[in-house]
Formats: C-alpha cells, structure tokens, sequence
C-alpha cells in the first residue's frame, strides 16, 4: 500500500505536477520507531509518525509484524512518490532486540549492501546504510528508550529482502557495494526526478575510482558510450563513469576531487553539442545540432544547398550521411573536434585534462581532440 495522504506534497518538474515520496533511510527509521516502541511497550502499533532531516512530519503505516518476548520486527513500504525508482513499494524491515550493555548498535541484514571499497559514505566491510539514515535510525529508537526509561542495549537490523535482486538494477554493482541495496537520503523526501541525486551519483562513482587509485577515467553519457568503448574499442569498461547530460557538472566534480584527467567517449548525437559551449545535453536545454554541423559545414566550403539540407535536417545519422555525399566529413569533423576541445578546455582550467573521442554506430570514431590519446594513455596505464 502507499502512503497515506497527510505525506503527499507536489513540485514542479518539466512543467508537470508531481508527487514527492520518502527515502529508504525515513522508511527504515520508522520501522525501527515502531519496532523499538513494540518492544518496550508489548503493545502493536499500526502506524508511526517520523520527523524527516527537512522538519516533514510522515505517517506511514506499519506492516508485517513480527513480535517476540526479547526481539519485534516490522516494515514500513517504500513509496517514491512519482518518481521511477526501482525500490518503489519494497518492503523495509527493522528488527529491534535486546542486548547486553546499555548502547544502541545498528547493523544491516538481508538485501542491504556491504561496502567494500574506499570513497563511499561508509567505510569497506560496513553496511551500506548512509550517515543521515544511521543517525535517523538510532534517534528514532533513542527516542523510544527514554519514553519508556530503557536501560538496557537495543541492536537494529535493517533488511530489504527484495534488495539483492533489485541492486543490480543500480549504481551499486560499480560502486563496490554488494549483496544488495543501499539505505539512502539526505532529507526524507524523495524529489520526483531530482537532478541533483543523479549528479551526486555520478560524481559519488568518480570519487570511488580516484579513492582506490585511479585518478584518469572515462566518462560516457550513457549505454551508447559504454558499449562502444567496451565492445568496439575494447577498454575497460570499470574505469568508466556514466555522466547522462552532464557534462559540465561532471568535469567539476572531476576537477574539485583532484581527478587528473578525464576523457569522454561519446556518440556525435551528444557530443556535437558541446561545440557549442553547451554543458548539459538534454534536448530541453539546448538542440543546436544541426546547427553546428552547418555552421562548420560553412566554414569548409560547403554550397548553401548542403548547409540547407543540413538545418532542415532531423538526425546526425542524417547529417553525416549528407556531408559524406558532399565529401565534407572530415574538414566538418576536424574543426568541431577542435571547438569541443576549447569549450572542454574552458570548463576545466588548468588542473584537468580533459579529452574526448566522438563516434556514430555507422562511421565508428569520427573525430578526438588534441590530448585524447594522450589521456587514453595515462588510463591504460592504471588498468596495468
């Protein structure tokens, strides 16, 4: 079941009304509320109320309980609001039992994670549940210790029985977290289609490579760019960092970490835009393809018939087809490689390296900046 009413609350994305939802970390923080209040009250409870790190007060209903003399466990279901996350409806358990000495610990168990490399929230060997979340978790049942006047330890566990099988529709596979999914949220609240979470993964992934020693990477927008440097250029797909459309939030992410060189492998769909000084690709923001294949094709010499057929038309499959018939390919080429270079150049200052290698599925590589092989070389040479 999803959440009731009182924790439903809109925002504005792309011009569409849309529901916000609640974090894996507010789910496991209510459960274990609810658990722990079981526990020392000996009474169920059928619905908690949590405050979120953002002041939002959620009631979410509690299911699946599970009550012993000395241990409770129940769950709270996770609802991502409209926002197309795969743990939309899991179930979140914590389990709350007595243990010696007076602390409270915090462990993870079915379907959570474990981390095992460095540059994550957590240290390796760790549960894979987040700083905020943990603190959420603990005060929750803090809490409940100093209504009833606890004495004694309580130990958490927090298991996503479903978690195993849906990490590997993540992020977590290549950051080093195994075994299941990740305990997450900064503020309670899941914003439908939140850029900033995409950016912080992607720049969470770079941080993991440069943690564990590689400070040259690749960087591709998406499964066209992965798939072609793995299966046509054969090179090592794990030091490569999915960056979507942002470009330019990437290449400050790499230069803010200390990244040492960063090159892009990127279809010409994608790419062709930053020659034009555009650092985010989404066609919402900017789709001046075709224009810059025209204005280059200008530059070289083209007739005004093929720079018209190249404004009027409507994919680079189609624009490269054109400056083929023209023989302008390479010239058109050439000259946008050498503005992706400036713009790449411009974004990242003096202390990134920055590089990028533009191919289409018919052409293969149709062109790379200045200092791609140079970047190339220094990223193979990490892998050794």
């Amino acid at each position: 079941m999803k959440g009731d009413g009182r924790n439903t609350q809109t925002v504005w994305k792309d011009q569409k009304l849309l529901r916000t939802g609640y974090t894996t970390g507010s789910c496991a923080a209510a459960a274990a509320k609810a658990s722990a209040f079981m526990l020392l009250s000996k009474e169920p409870v059928y619905q908690v109320s949590l405050k979120t790190p953002q002041g939002a007060v959620l009631y979410l209903a509690v299911e699946c309980i599970d009550m012993g003399a000395d241990r409770v466990s129940c769950a709270v279901r996770k609802d991502s609001g409209d926002d197309p996350d795969v743990t939309d409806g899991v179930l979140v358990f914590a389990e709350v039992a007595r243990r010696a000495g007076t602390s409270v610990s915090l462990d993870g168990g079915k379907g959570v994670g474990r981390v095992t490399k460095k540059g994550l929230d957590q240290p390796p060997g760790a549960a894979a549940i987040n700083k905020v979340p943990r603190r959420m978790i603990v005060e929750a049942v803090e809490e409940q210790r100093r209504k009833f006047g606890c004495t004694f330890g309580l130990h958490i566990i927090i298991s996503i029985p479903e978690g195993e099988a849906l990490a590997e529709k993540t992020f977590n596979p290549r950051l080093g977290i195994e075994g299941g999914l990740s305990v997450l949220g900064t503020s309670g609240i899941v914003e439908p289609m939140s850029e900033r979470a995409l950016t912080d993964t992607i720049c969470l992934e770079m941080k993991v490579l440069k943690e564990n020693g590689h400070e040259w990477c690749y960087i591709v927008p998406g499964n066209y760019g992965s798939d072609f440097l793995t299966e046509t250029l054969k090179y090592d797909g794990r030091l490569a960092v999915k960056c979507s459309n942002y470009i330019g939030e990437t290449i400050d992410d790499a230069v803010r970490m200390g990244m040492k060189g960063i090159l892009f492998v990127g279809h010409i769909g994608k790419l062709v835009k930053i020659a034009a000084g555009v650092m985010n690709t989404h066609s919402r923001q900017a789709d001046c393809r075709m224009e810059v294949f025209a204005a280059h094709a200008a530059l070289a010499g083209a007739s005004r018939d093929t720079v018209r057929q190249l404004m009027e038309c409507v994919t680079t499959a189609g624009a490269v087809d054109i400056l083929k018939a023209s023989n302008m390919l390479e010239p058109v080429m050439q000259t946008i490689m050498e503005q992706i270079d400036v713009h790449l150049k411009q974004r990242a200052g003096k202390t990134l390296m920055t590089g990028a290698i533009v191919f289409s599925a018919e052409e293969g590589i149709l062109g790379q900046t200045s200092r791609a092989a140079e970047i190339l070389e220094q990223i193979r040479k990490g892998t050794v």
